[in-house]
């Protein structure tokens, strides 16, 4: 890998609670990602809980039950 960086994804580990990259990163299963930056990948978790919120306000949308 070249010291510029490119190409590197990291992954944040739901199993360690940390942030992996492409070096060191656990099975499929236990990672969110690929993120362009660390701090994306941190941020992982925040992002989710928010497209579920979101996910959920348009399913309660579509069922008619904001009413």
């Amino acid at each position: 890998m070249s010291d510029s960086g490119l190409g590197t994804h990291y992954y944040w580990c739901v199993r360690h609670h940390r942030v992996e990259t492409d070096a060191d990163v656990c099975p499929a299963r236990h990672v969110l990602g690929p993120y362009t930056s660390a701090t994306e990948a941190e941020n992982a978790l925040q992002r989710v809980q928010e497209r579920n919120e979101a996910w959920e306000a348009e399913d309660a949308r579509w069922a008619g039950e904001d009413r």
